[in-house]
């Protein structure tokens, strides 16, 4: 089975709202909510969550990278911690379902299609 990985950017914040000093930052609360709802969707050797530190798009808010060996990256941008997981839930769903990582348009969760900033080609081997 191949494992899929949701890439969460712990310091983000939205970026229509002054950024709090001391975390919780948005990025955490999304990460948190994404655990949980994992942890009750997906089998563990489908699926990790993955924090990181920063995914260097300070100024789209929350920010979060799908990525899994031979399939699409997606990266989604301006996240809502509050509505945003299960959209993602849904997503990582229809992702690691299609054996080519392609997730066509009339898929894409609704909330979604208005978040999606890139989807990069996959590493061939």
């Amino acid at each position: 089975m191949t494992k899929h990985t949701l890439f969460v950017c712990k310091a983000c914040h939205r970026s229509s709202e002054k950024r709090p000093e001391n975390p919780p930052f948005d990025g955490n609360t999304l990460l948190d909510k994404l655990n949980t709802l994992c942890s009750e969707q997906f089998h563990p050797d489908e699926l990790e969550i993955q924090p990181v530190g920063c995914l260097w798009a300070c100024s789209q808010g929350c920010v979060v990278s799908v990525s899994s060996h031979e399939k699409p990256t997606y990266l989604f941008v301006n996240l809502s911690p509050e509505e945003s997981s299960a959209a993602l839930i849904e997503f990582m769903q229809l992702y690691i379902k299609s054996r080519k990582g392609g997730v066509v348009w009339e898929k894409f969760p609704e909330l979604l299609q208005s978040k999606i900033f890139a989807q990069i080609p996959p590493v061939k081997s």
